[in-house]
C-alpha cells in the first residue's frame, strides 16, 4: 500500500463507504470529498477527514487530491433513468475535473470504480464468461446514457498521465445501499413482486464489502498499474434464490407468479416510453434495465482479479442477503 493519504470520492455511497472502511481498519490515513448536503456522520465515525467539496466544482477538488498517494473514484451517478447532460455532467465531466486536479497536484495513483454495465447487453452462451478485454457498448439500447457515459469516463481514465487502475464490479448490494436494494425491498413489500421468466437464472450479485476489498487490493497492487478488472460474484444465486431469501427474511409469502422475459421486457420499455413522455422525474417501477438486471443470466471472468490481486469473494449472498435484512428497522 502506498503510504500518504487516500482520498475517496463517493464516500458515503454504497462502494465508497466500504472501502474508507476497510482503508482505516488497516491503519491507512482517509480523505473523503463530500458534498454539503451529504451526511458524514458514518465517516467522521470511523475516523476519515472529511472535505467539503463537489466533483461537479473543479475549484474544490485541488485541495482534496493534495498529497494525495491515491485517489479512489467512486462516485457517480448510479440509474438507469435521467437525460444525457445529467449523465455526461455527472459521470464524465466529475470524472475529468478530477483527473485534472490529479495531473496538477503530483499525479497520484488513481483507481475509478466503473461497472460491467460498460459491456452493454452482450448475448451470452451457455458457459460462456465475459473477461476485460470483450468489447464494450454491445448492442446498445435508446436511452441507454448510463452505460454510454461510463464507457466516456473509463476513456478518460485510461487517458491519465499517471498510474490508473479500472475495477468494474457487478450489481452490488450491502450496507448503506439507498440505491437498488431499497428499490427491490419496495416491490417485494408491495406485493407486485414477479419472478421474470423461469426464474433460474443466475444472478452476479455481489457484497459492497468483497467489491471494496478489490479495490484496496488494487490499491496496494503494483501489477494494477494500467489494468482493468472484474469484481463480480461467479453466479451463486439463482433469482429464485434471490426472491425466496427476500420474501422469508420479512416474513412475506415466496414468489410464484412468472412474466415471461420478453414481454416484461417490452413492458419495460413501454413504462419508460410512458415516463419520458410524462417527463416523470423518478422511473417507473418496471425497466428494460431492472428485467435484465434480475432475468438473464450474466457471468463474468474474474480470473485476472484472482491470479493478479488475490481477489476472492468471501460473502456468500445468501449471508449477505440475511444480514441485511436481519439489520432492517423492525416496523
Amino acid at each position: 500500500m502506498r503510504v500518504g493519504i487516500h482520498c475517496i470520492t463517493g464516500a458515503t455511497g454504497l462502494i465508497g463507504s466500504h472501502v474508507a472502511e476497510q482503508l482505516i481498519e488497516r491503519g491507512e490515513r482517509v480523505r473523503a470529498l463530500v458534498r454539503a448536503n451529504s451526511d458524514p456522520t458514518f465517516l467522521r465515525q470511523i475516523g476519515a477527514e472529511v472535505v467539503l467539496g463537489d466533483l461537479e466544482d473543479p475549484a474544490s477538488l485541488r485541495p482534496f487530491v493534495r498529497g494525495a498517494a491515491t485517489v479512489i473514484h467512486c462516485a457517480a451517478r448510479v440509474s438507469d433513468w435521467g437525460n444525457w447532460p445529467v449523465f455526461e455532467r455527472s459521470i464524465v465531466a466529475t470524472t475529468r475535473h478530477l483527473l485534472q486536479a490529479c495531473m496538477a497536484e503530483g499525479r497520484p495513483a488513481f483507481l475509478h470504480v466503473s461497472s460491467v454495465a460498460v459491456y452493454g447487453h452482450p448475448t451470452f452462451t451457455p458457459g460462456q464468461l465475459l473477461d476485460e478485454d470483450a468489447p464494450l457498448g454491445q448492442r446498445l439500447w435508446l436511452w441507454d446514457y448510463y452505460i454510454r457515459a461510463k464507457i466516456q469516463a473509463e476513456e478518460l481514465v485510461q487517458q491519465y498521465g499517471g498510474h490508473w487502475t479500472i475495477l468494474r464490479p457487478s450489481w452490488t448490494y450491502g450496507p448503506r445501499d439507498r440505491n437498488s436494494f431499497p428499490r427491490v425491498l419496495r416491490l417485494v413489500r408491495s406485493g407486485w413482486g414477479l419472478l421474470i421468466g423461469r426464474g433460474d437464472n443466475l444472478l452476479n450479485i455481489v457484497h459492497a464489502r468483497d467489491v471494496a476489498l478489490g479495490v484496496v487490493l488494487a490499491a496496494s497492487t503494483e501489477q494494477a498499474n494500467h489494468r482493468i478488472y472484474n469484481l463480480c460474484s461467479d453466479g451463486q444465486i439463482t433469482q429464485r434464490d434471490f426472491l425466496n431469501a427476500l420474501t422469508d427474511g420479512l416474513g412475506q409469502p415466496r414468489i410464484r407468479r412468472h412474466l415471461p422475459y420478453q414481454l416484461a421486457f417490452y413492458a419495460g420499455f413501454l413504462g419508460e416510453l410512458l415516463g419520458r413522455s410524462l417527463g416523470w422525474k423518478s422511473p417507473p417501477s418496471l425497466t428494460r434495465y431492472g428485467v435484465a438486471l434480475v432475468g438473464r443470466s450474466t457471468l463474468y471472468s474474474t480470473k485476472r482479479a484472482r491470479e493478479e490481486l488475490g481477489w476472492v469473494p468471501r460473502v456468500h449472498p445468501l449471508q449477505g442477503l440475511c444480514e441485511l435484512l436481519a439489520a432492517l428497522p423492525k416496523s
